[in-house]
């Protein structure tokens, strides 16, 4: 049972967090030879994002817990913390980044992204049975389980979280029957291993330089777009006014109302029409998601309003207003991660591992051959292991006009995610020899 965190009250939370993103970037901004010396090392985002894990890890916070009511019976709860940054301030903040974006240059970019794409995919198919294998070779037993107790049936849930998201690990726990009872064991790999990657994915982009050079990749595309839109803003920089922050908090809240009620009316005209998005084993079922939904239409807003005259606010902070949003989700990601989970459960952590070894490995491979910049090897991933609600903030962490590429490549996740994640099955079904 997880036990209850210190503080519980969601408003104190929020304030902890806070008191984290404000910590890293005042001692990042300190102009001594420590802080300087310190974060050459340590990216300002990884410390975002690992800060509020150590409260989890000690207990001060968590996102969900268990309590004991008076008639000895155990309520789950949890935090809301997270669930409104991913849907209010998440899509808040794609719309104020995707203003004064050229999409234009975002196709001139090239196939590069979405060739990054596809490789991720394509390790998490074959990462699975290849973990199985690697696994059984050690510990056989970690590897079994007969009828829904079989472990490749549990693993099936990670490919369609790793592939598209959650509505497609629900689908997988639809098709395959996992036993509910163990399904947890399953929900722990899923958020300790992908959230070490999303570490180490950050991690790199403070040397993403130097990765670049060793990759020989061309990034003259991505500088090109960056530059695009860095010289776009300074053209229309002005002191913003209080009118300006109105505006673009109008802009930003009234996209996200608007993104909410299109995502509730789709996914129910969708479910209340056509059986077929009904059945949960069906891949059409995560077209019901009204995640994904809300994602792709605040992202369609943004790229709608690019071409009007709301692109000027970019002047006033559009995208920093935004890039301030994104950072406040990337703590309470952080804040899912429980550094101890790591060794509840060994056997299972191991295959996770192991499997996130071959994604990472195909897509260095891969990568390396096709001079892809360390960008699209990031949001490539990420878009995969991730999703859309964690795609655009590491594109977002290279810089805040590259969100919609992490956007629009989770979308293609979401697309494909249960097709690749039944196909990873079959073959983690064989592997293990049932």
């Amino acid at each position: 049972m997880k036990n209850v965190p210190f503080f519980t009250n969601d408003t104190i939370v929020f304030g902890i967090l806070l008191l984290c993103l404000g910590l890293v970037f005042y001692t990042a901004s300190l102009n001594t030879k420590f802080w300087k010396s310190f974060y050459k090392f340590v990216p300002a985002i990884l410390l975002c994002y690992l800060l509020p894990g150590i409260f989890n890890s000690l207990g001060i916070i968590a996102p969900n817990w268990e309590e004991i009511d008076a008639n000895g019976e155990i309520i789950k709860k949890s935090s809301n913390v997270y669930y409104i940054a991913s849907r209010y301030l998440l899509p808040a903040s794609l719309v104020l980044m995707t203003l004064s974006i050229d999409l234009k240059s975002i196709f001139n970019l090239g196939p590069k992204a979405l060739i990054m794409f596809i490789t991720g995919t394509i390790g998490i198919i074959i990462g699975g049975p290849i973990a199985i294998l690697l696994i059984s070779l050690v510990s056989p037993e970690t590897v079994g389980g007969i009828e829904f107790d079989a472990v490749w049936r549990g693993l099936s849930t990670l490919a369609g979280s790793w592939i598209g998201g959650s509505a497609n690990q629900a689908a997988m726990l639809e098709i395959y029957q996992y036993n509910p009872q163990k399904y947890g064991g399953m929900v722990l790999v899923d958020i300790v291993v992908a959230n070490v990657w999303m570490a180490i994915l950050l991690i790199g982009i403070g040397k993403s330089k130097k990765i670049d050079q060793w990759l020989k990749a061309d990034t003259s595309a991505i500088e090109s777009l960056k530059q695009k839109v860095s010289s776009y803003a300074d053209s229309i920089t002005r002191n913003p006014t209080l009118t300006d922050y109105i505006i673009m908090l109008s802009i930003a809240f009234v996209t996200v109302g608007i993104a909410h009620w299109g995502a509730e009316g789709i996914s129910n005209v969708l479910s209340n029409n056509f059986e077929v998005f009904n059945d949960k084993s069906s891949a059409l079922a995560s077209f019901t998601s009204k995640f994904f939904w809300m994602v792709t239409i605040a992202t369609a807003i943004g790229i709608i309003l690019s071409y009007t005259k709301a692109k000027q606010y970019e002047g006033a902070g559009a995208s920093k207003l935004g890039t301030i949003f994104i950072y406040i989700l990337i703590a309470t990601i952080g804040m899912k991660m429980d550094l101890s989970m790591i060794f509840e459960n060994p056997g299972l952590i191991a295959i996770g591992f192991v499997w996130m070894t071959i994604h990472a490995a195909l897509l260095i491979g891969v990568a390396k051959l096709i001079k892809a910049p360390y960008f699209f090897l990031a949001v490539g991933s990420q878009a995969n292991v991730g999703g859309a609600a964690s795609a655009p903030v590491v594109a977002a962490a290279f810089h805040p006009s590259l969100a919609t590429v992490g956007v629009l490549l989770a979308v293609f996740g979401y697309v494909v995610g249960t097709y690749g994640a039944i196909l990873c099955t079959i073959l983690m079904q064989i592997a293990s020899g049932n």
